[in-house]
C-alpha cells in the first residue's frame, strides 16, 4: 500500500482538536472521511502532532496509507474536492518510503503563537490571535524567553493532564519579536513539546511583556517545576504549527513563515 505525506492546513476553530475524538469532528476525522470517499476503504491518519481544540495549522504533517498508487497531485486534489465545505485544506501529497513516520520521523517541529497587541478589540482577527490590550516590552519577552532555551525539566510549563511521562524537554528556539502591524510573535522550535508547553510560555511571557514578571520570575517558575509556579495558560486561538522538519530534509534556520506577509486565515462561518 503506497504511503503519502501530507502537508496540511487548517482553521482550528471548528474542530475538536487534530485527533478523533467522540465529543465533536477533529481534524483527522475530516481527512479520513476525505480519504474514505477517494478510495472506498477506511485507512488511518497519523499526524505529527495533536493541536487541541482551536489551535490552527500552516503546516501540519500527516502520512497515510492507501490501497493503490494515485500519484500525489491526484491525492491532494481529491481530498480537498471531498473536504471543499470544512476549512481544512491539503496544501501538498508525495509518496513516501514504508518507514516514514509523521510522529515518530519528526525532528523538530515549528510553533508561532500571534499575540495581537492593541487597545482595540481584534474585530477581523477574532479566533486567530491573542488579543492583549497593555502595551507589552517584546525585547523584555524576548530577554525572559532565553531563560527557557535549553535542556529542562519543564514541569512548571505543562497541562496537568499532559500524559508524557518525562517532562524533560529541549527547546531549541523561543523567540519573541515584532511582527506585521500590531502583532508580537512567538516562535518556538523543539523536536517535542508537551501538552499546553507553549501555550503555558505565551501566558507567562505576557507578564514579562507587562512588566509584572522579569526574567529572574521566570527563572524561579522553571526551577520550581511546579504547574502552580506557571503563569496564566494563553489561549488556543493565536497558536499555530507552521512546519515539521524531517531527517535528511536542510536544517531550517528561519521561521517557515514571512512575518511581513503573514497569511490570516478567513473568518469562520
Amino acid at each position: 500500500m503506497p504511503r503519502y505525506k501530507l502537508t496540511v492546513e487548517y482553521d482550528g476553530r471548528p474542530y475538536v482538536g487534530w485527533q478523533r475524538q467522540k465529543n465533536g469532528l477533529s481534524v483527522q476525522e475530516v481527512i479520513e472521511t476525505a480519504a474514505h470517499k477517494l478510495c472506498g476503504e477506511r485507512p488511518t491518519l497519523f499526524g505529527a502532532g495533536r493541536t487541541d481544540a482551536g489551535v490552527h495549522a500552516t503546516g501540519q504533517v500527516a502520512h497515510i496509507d492507501l490501497p493503490k498508487d494515485y500519484g500525489g497531485e491526484t491525492v491532494r486534489d481529491a481530498l480537498n474536492a471531498h473536504m471543499r465545505d470544512e476549512r481544512v485544506a491539503i496544501i501538498e501529497a508525495e509518496e513516501v518510503g514504508a518507514d516514514f513516520d509523521a510522529r515518530f520521523s519528526a525532528r523538530r517541529r515549528w510553533y508561532l503563537y500571534r499575540i495581537f497587541n492593541r487597545r482595540a478589540p481584534a474585530a477581523i482577527l477574532s479566533g486567530q490571535v491573542w488579543w492583549v490590550s497593555r502595551d507589552l516590552d517584546i525585547e523584555a519577552m524576548h530577554e525572559a524567553a532565553q531563560v527557557l532555551v535549553g535542556t529542562h525539566d519543564f514541569n512548571t510549563f505543562r497541562s496537568t493532564h499532559c500524559q508524557a511521562k518525562n517532562p524533560i524537554r529541549t527547546l531549541e528556539k523561543l523567540d519573541v519579536t515584532k511582527g506585521p502591524g500590531d502583532e508580537v510573535h512567538i516562535v518556538a522550535m523543539a523536536q517535542s513539546f508537551l501538552h499546553n508547553q507553549i501555550r503555558s510560555f505565551a501566558g507567562t511571557l505576557k507578564l514579562v511583556g507587562e512588566r509584572r514578571w522579569t526574567s529572574a520570575d521566570v527563572r524561579d517558575a522553571l526551577d520550581a517545576r511546579d504547574r502552580t509556579a506557571c503563569g496564566p495558560v494563553a489561549p488556543p486561538d493565536g497558536l499555530y504549527l507552521t512546519a515539521v522538519d524531517y531527517t535528511g530534509e536542510p536544517k531550517r534556520t528561519l521561521p517557515p513563515y514571512d512575518a511581513a506577509s503573514s497569511s490570516v486565515l478567513p473568518d469562520a462561518d
